[in-house]
């Protein structure tokens, strides 16, 4: 799995979900929709590099909404 794949696309999802109104809904929906369209070992690998260089560009809204939402992103793995 290419994590700078994962990370560029996790922060397209990200721009959408920045522009919406409420921070912590977009958070969620943001965790939701990777849990949804993302096959689990893309998210598995998206979530164990999250404290590495190898994810220092990930948007910060991407990065939090993945911290506080676990618990969605491994429901389906």
């Amino acid at each position: 799995m290419d994590i700078s794949n994962l990370v560029s696309m996790a922060n397209r999802i990200g721009i959408f979900f920045e522009s919406m109104p409420d921070k912590d809904q977009a958070k969620k929906d943001l965790a939701i929709h990777i849990s949804k369209f993302w096959e689990p070992r893309m998210r598995e690998e998206l979530m164990s590099q999250l404290d590495t260089p190898a994810t220092s560009d990930l948007l910060n809204i991407v990065k939090v909404a993945v911290l506080e939402n676990k618990h969605i992103l491994i429901r389906k793995i």
